[in-house]
């Protein structure tokens, strides 16, 4: 491959993810981020916590045993949660929850409470972990679908948000690790629950929540009949199971091994190593050609975790561990991100935690009243031009042409062109799905009834929309 074939391959991973971060401004995936930062924080902080605090590593284990295990239990419950009573809702009562029952566990620890309650209270801290991680990823693909991205797009999103996952199980231990050596794990403690209880709110009432709207109450009822799952995503479920029990022996195996050696606080450090090395390659996952399908991505990366792992049965110093655990990270976030792929493809659209809000994209529209076009909060995906008229607030909609076959929902297949209006409204920008056949789509805000001005906007951008047959613009419907 030439220098100017990487210097355009390079540009287009770029646009990709500028298009993914387009979809819900450059606010959410920070507060996403920090929202989930805790949920790394506490499984390994608990550990050094009751650790330190007892002196027995029999009671961090249990501690830390029935964490994850509260975690594993009500993790599930949460996501049908979400999906039925909205991300907002949900989100915000278990980020409070969740700070509650962490600061009860570090209360609990400093006071020297005995081991079953110590296990009782990291119980209830893991029952009400949020998943902001999770539900991020939901919310981010239905805004993706809703606006018609491509699937480009849509395989960078499932990237982004599990690298934020690895950047957040990279921080995690390395924090706690970090206050073990200078303070007491404590305070990595106190911080994350002071983090979930801002970030986590800060996250369910971001304005994207309305993207995943619940399900409809005849679904809720039972009057309705619920998607079927696939037999299909048990094996995915298989491979999430194992890469998680993998993913845990690891963890365990280097707590034990830098223990051995004498250098506890090494623990975290090395963890995060392999965590590096995993959110690199996770967002060098875009490069991938699409011509390698998901199927062979699974079956690489699998091949790949399995024989980095080997090494690990003969890794007996800590410069040793670093190097193994640190190439063992290139293929943690690549078999992440493909089993989401599979997973988003397989599950139904009711089913993946973002409930009926997210569009039908093959129909475009979503179940509820009438039929009507979903129509999230966030970034709007809009031609190269300009929108006319409205005021701030007003909203974008799809205006269906009536000469297009039923499927056809952006007309293409009809005489006319579609054509993307603002509509008076309550409510911030939404998201106005465009398509023509020739004309891309841009990423802006919508302020004042004005999108800002880009590299591809005023006498430039009409010349583009006529040279699709686009309309050159449009003004308030009705």
């Amino acid at each position: 491959m030439g220098t100017s074939e990487r210097s355009r391959a390079r540009h287009g991973t770029l646009d990709t993810y500028g298009e993914v971060i387009g979809l819900t401004g450059p606010l959410l995936p920070c507060v996403s981020f920090l929202g989930r930062l805790p949920t790394a924080t506490i499984q390994f902080g608990s550990v050094l916590l009751v650790a330190r605090t007892s002196g027995s590593l029999a009671a961090a284990g249990l501690t830390g045993g029935a964490l994850a295990l509260g975690q594993v239990t009500c993790g599930p419950l949460v996501g049908r949660l979400a999906d039925r009573h909205g991300q907002r809702t949900v989100v915000l009562a278990f980020s409070l929850a969740n700070a509650l029952a962490v600061a009860a566990l570090v209360t609990g620890a400093l006071a020297g409470l005995p081991t079953p309650l110590l296990a009782l209270l990291g119980a209830a801290a893991g029952a009400t972990v949020p998943l902001v991680g999770p539900l991020a990823r939901a919310r981010l693909v239905a805004l993706a679908r809703a606006c018609g991205a491509p699937e480009s797009t849509v395989g960078a999103a499932l990237g982004f948000e599990s690298t934020l996952d690895e950047l957040s199980f990279v921080l995690g231990p390395a924090l706690v690790g970090l206050a073990a050596v200078l303070a007491h794990p404590a305070y990595a403690l106190g911080g994350a629950a002071l983090m979930v209880a801002t970030c986590g709110t800060g996250f369910a009432l971001h304005p994207t929540a309305r993207a995943v709207r619940p399900a409809p109450a005849r679904a809720r009822t039972g009057t309705a009949t619920a998607d079927p799952m696939p037999r299909s995503v048990h094996a995915l479920r298989a491979a999430l199971a194992l890469q998680g029990a993998m993913f845990g022996a690891c963890q365990a195996g280097i707590t034990a091994l830098t223990a051995r050696l004498g250098q506890e606080d090494q623990a975290g450090l090395v963890y995060a190593a392999m965590g590096v090395m995993s959110a690199v390659a996770g967002l060098a996952m875009a490069a991938v050609p699409a011509r390698l399908g998901l199927p062979a991505r699974w079956r690489l990366a699998t091949g790949a975790a399995f024989a980095l792992s080997l090494p690990l049965l003969r890794t007996d110093g800590l410069t040793g561990l670093y190097a193994v655990v640190t190439v063992l990270g290139t293929a943690y976030a690549p078999h992440l991100i493909t089993v989401f792929g599979l997973t988003e493809r397989t599950v139904p659209r009711s089913r993946l935690g973002g409930g009926d809000g997210v569009r039908d994209e093959r129909r475009g529209r979503r179940p509820g009243p009438r039929g009507r076009g979903h129509r999230p909060s966030g970034r709007v995906l809009r031609p190269r031009g300009r929108v006319r008229g409205g005021e701030h607030g007003r909203r974008a909609r799809l205006r269906h042409r009536p000469d297009g076959p039923p499927d056809d929902v952006h007309g293409t297949a009809g005489r006319h062109p579609p054509r993307a209006c603002v509509r008076r409204g309550a409510g911030g920008p939404v998201a106005a799905p465009v398509d023509t056949p020739r004309a891309r789509v841009r990423v802006g805000w919508v302020r004042d009834g004005r999108v800002p001005r880009g590299p591809l906007s005023g006498g430039r951008a009409e010349g583009a929309r006529r040279a699709a047959g686009a309309p050159s613009g449009c003004g308030p419907e009705g």
